[in-house]
Formats: structure tokens, C-alpha cells, sequence
């Protein structure tokens, strides 16, 4: 009996799912690797993290997804290093042959070496961050409703996000709906004019992907949603309950980092040709630079088009996941691979409060509509049909009666085990920025 080829494809994201799934009845045997057995739609995490959603449902179990074909095999483990020589990939407890490899790995948060940012800033970027996240969130409010000291109270209710991406302005207006809606029936002895909502961006607009008309436009609305926006503002350090920008520092007690990614590639055997952010050099047919049989796609891989680096998003991760399914069974035929081009269908951004931006070929525009669109394109996206219809159903509730289904903690956050000298701590740090700023001066 002749020996199958096989395909190893290392996460399942958006790409390394959807180039296991086009590969299903290819004349190949595939094995898909994860560290989880569910497949995460990380679109949706923010509104995990706000509370909106369950956890369970923005993930999908990855065996279910690929039940239906018989080619396909899932293994649950972490791949630690991978042998270009030898062809094989390690885990904890196995080494896996490849005659095919797609390193689909996606990315981390990027903290850009602010220091603290790590050990003190929440990033949002796993179904475990963003739940902490919630637990973290709701813990203060608990919190601050008996708390008796005002400064304290003010410093439990600042909530400071760094980065003006789309995950950034979608948390604050998640956020902002979160602070309209009946959580002020839950916690009536707190006094909401303490409540304060912070975004930082380091440019001059947030959304600076998008046209900047939207960009301003989106600027405006958070403004008029009690959103206080810092623009081309950087955060020079992250400390217990406070966070120090250039000029000021701003006591608080949760700071939600969304200012950038990186590429998170395994342990290779040999040296790899890396852009920006260690995304790894490909060709335009999305191989290895020094690996003809070895893809990289998503987050971890640097592509151009039309001379303009891809933004990450997961439509490209869509579609190169299915161009890589296409190569390698042009290369199991004796034929060349054909280069990536991506159809951008457009771009949607969600700011809440029934308010959103977006672009679709030369038209931009700002509103309810995108905001509907939003909603629509995520919700088709979304993987499996009782999910879908859990959260239509879920965002019924919550858009219609202005309240959240999760507001629920399940686990102690940093907040409830840290000491109440953290506030004399940020003091301190403020008044000592201060002198700094002086004696500079």
C-alpha cells in the first residue's frame, strides 16, 4: 500500500482551520494541531469580556467542525519546535512527520516595551484573558460599591484602554454600554459621574486603517459617548493602579492593553527571514522564503499587496487559508503553486451604541447601518448554528433591554487579593513624576 502524503497544520484560527477544511477529500492525509480543542472567533472576545456574551459562545469544538471529513485528523497539543532537515514537528509527548506544513500560529500582544505593561496591563487577546478581564471588571464594581474612600472608589472606576484600534474603540463603546444600561440598578449606591472611560492612542485618530474621515468620525462619537480620548498620546509606564502617560498619570485600577500584535511562530531548527513584528518572510505564494513545502499564513505571515503590507484581519486568514489548500494540492499534482491575491470585500467597524463605520470599495460611511452590518457579517461568520442563534438571541436581550446576560465572576481577580496600599502606591509614583517633571524643567 502507497503511502498517503501528509499535511501538518500547525492552530486552528481562522486560516489554519479554513486551510484544513479545503483540504478535506484532498489526496492527502491531514493532521490539524491546537493547544485547545476549540476554535476561539476572537471578534467576539471584547464582548465576552464586557459581559455580553458566554464564553462558550464564541468557540466551537475543532472535532465537530471536522467531523465530516475522513482525510482530516485533529490532535490536541502544543507544538514546540519544528525540524525543517528531518520534517518533523515536536510536542510535549510526540514528533510528527510532515511531508507539507502550514504554520498558522497567529499572534500575541505586543507591549511595545512599556514597562509594567506585561505585568500589570490586561490583554484581551484568548478566551481566558477576556474572561479574567470580565471577572477583573465586575470585581471592582464590587468593590467600589462599598468602598468609603472617594479617591480609592474613583480609582476602582477608571478603566484606561491603551491602543485606538478596532479592538480598542470596540471596548469602549462596549464598555459605555455596559455603564447605560441597568448595571446602575445593580449597584445603586455608586455615583456614576466617577465612572470614567479613557482611550489612548498614539496617533492622531483612532481606526487609523480606515479612511480618516471615519477615523474622525469615530473620534467624535466616543467623545459624545463620555469616552475621554488622548490622541497622539504614548503611555510611558504601567504600574499598581496607575498608569503614567507623557504628561500626566492616571490612577486606576484596570488598564486593557490593545496597542499591538506580534507574530508567535514555534521554536524553528533554523534561522527564519522576518519583517515587522517577527511576521515571517513568505513568497507571494505564501511559502517559506527558504522552505518550499512549508506555508505561513494569518498573523504570522508578512504579505504585500499592491506594495501595501495586509493588516491581519481575519478575512485574510479566510482566504489564505484556502489559497494554501489550493497550492498544496497543485504541489501533490507535480505543479507549481499560484500566488495569493486578496479580495477585500470591505471593512466594518463596530464603535456601539448603535453606531459604526465602514468602508466597501470607494464608499465610506458612518451610522446605524455599519453598526447593523457589523453585527450580520459576525454573526454569519460565526461557526455553528446553535451558537449563531445563542447570540441573536443574546443580543436581543442586551440591545433591546439595555442589560448584559454574564455579569458574573467566577474566579478572584487581581483586585480582590491586592493590598489597599495601592493607592498610596500610585500616589506615591504620581508625586514622584511630578518631582522628576521639575527638576527636569
Amino acid at each position: 500500500m502507497v503511502k498517503r502524503p501528509r499535511v501538518v497544520i500547525v492552530g486552528a484560527g481562522f486560516g489554519g482551520l479554513q486551510a484544513a477544511q479545503s483540504l478535506a477529500g484532498a489526496g492527502a492525509d491531514v493532521l490539524l494541531i491546537d493547544r485547545n480543542n476549540y476554535h476561539t472567533f476572537v471578534p467576539l472576545l471584547y464582548q465576552v469580556a464586557t459581559a455580553q456574551l458566554a464564553p462558550e459562545q464564541v468557540v466551537y469544538p475543532v472535532r465537530t467542525i471536522l467531523r465530516k471529513a475522513s482525510n482530516i485528523q485533529f490532535r490536541l497539543a502544543e507544538v514546540q519546535r519544528v525540524d525543517f532537515s528531518a520534517q518533523f514537528v515536536e510536542t510535549e509527548d510526540a514528533v510528527i512527520p510532515y511531508d507539507y506544513l502550514v504554520l498558522a500560529t497567529g499572534s500575541q500582544t505586543q507591549f511595545l516595551g512599556v514597562p509594567g505593561a506585561t505585568e500589570h496591563a490586561f490583554s484581551m487577546k484568548t478566551l481566558e484573558e477576556a474572561v479574567a478581564l470580565r471577572n477583573h471588571i465586575f470585581a471592582c464594581f464590587e468593590q467600589a460599591a462599598h468602598e468609603s474612600d472617594a479617591l480609592r472608589r474613583q480609582q476602582l472606576l477608571t478603566i484606561v484602554i491603551v491602543g485606538g484600534g478596532p479592538t480598542g474603540v470596540e471596548m469602549a463603546g462596549a464598555l459605555v454600554e455596559v455603564l447605560r444600561g441597568r448595571l446602575r440598578q445593580d449597584y445603586p449606591t455608586l455615583d456614576w459621574r466617577q465612572v470614567r472611560l479613557v482611550l489612548v492612542q498614539a496617533g492622531d485618530r483612532p481606526l487609523a486603517d480606515l479612511p480618516k474621515k471615519l477615523g474622525v468620525y469615530t473620534c467624535q462619537r466616543l467623545c459624545q459617548l463620555g469616552v475621554e480620548v488622548y490622541l497622539q498620546t504614548r503611555v510611558k509606564r504601567v504600574t499598581p493602579g496607575a498608569v503614567h502617560l507623557q504628561d500626566q498619570t492616571i490612577l486606576t485600577e484596570t488598564v486593557i492593553w490593545t496597542a499591538g500584535l506580534e507574530a508567535s511562530p514555534p521554536e524553528t531548527s533554523d534561522e527564519l527571514s522576518r519583517a515587522t513584528k517577527g511576521k515571517l518572510l513568505v513568497r507571494p505564494t505564501l511559502q517559506l522564503l527558504e522552505q518550499s513545502n512549508v506555508y505561513a499564513i494569518g498573523d504570522l505571515a508578512y504579505v504585500r499587496q499592491n506594495g501595501v503590507p495586509l493588516t491581519g484581519v481575519a478575512p485574510e486568514a479566510l482566504q489564505q487559508g484556502v489559497t494554501v489548500a489550493r497550492n498544496i494540492r497543485l504541489q501533490l499534482q507535480g505543479r507549481a503553486p499560484k500566488p495569493f491575491n486578496y479580495f477585500n470585500k470591505g471593512r466594518l467597524a463596530i464603535i456601539g451604541c448603535f453606531s459604526g463605520v465602514g468602508k466597501i470599495g470607494v464608499f465610506a460611511f458612518t451610522g446605524f447601518l455599519p453598526w447593523l452590518m457589523w453585527l450580520g457579517v459576525h454573526l454569519v461568520y460565526l461557526p455553528g448554528y446553535r451558537n449563531r442563534l445563542l447570540v441573536f438571541i443574546t443580543w436581543l436581550h442586551s440591545y433591546l433591554l439595555g442589560d448584559r446576560a454574564i455579569p458574573i465572576i467566577f474566579a478572584p481577580s487581581r483586585t480582590a487579593v491586592r493590598k489597599r496600599v495601592t493607592l498610596q502606591e500610585a500616589m506615591l509614583d504620581t508625586a514622584g513624576d511630578r518631582q522628576k517633571g521639575g527638576d527636569e524643567g
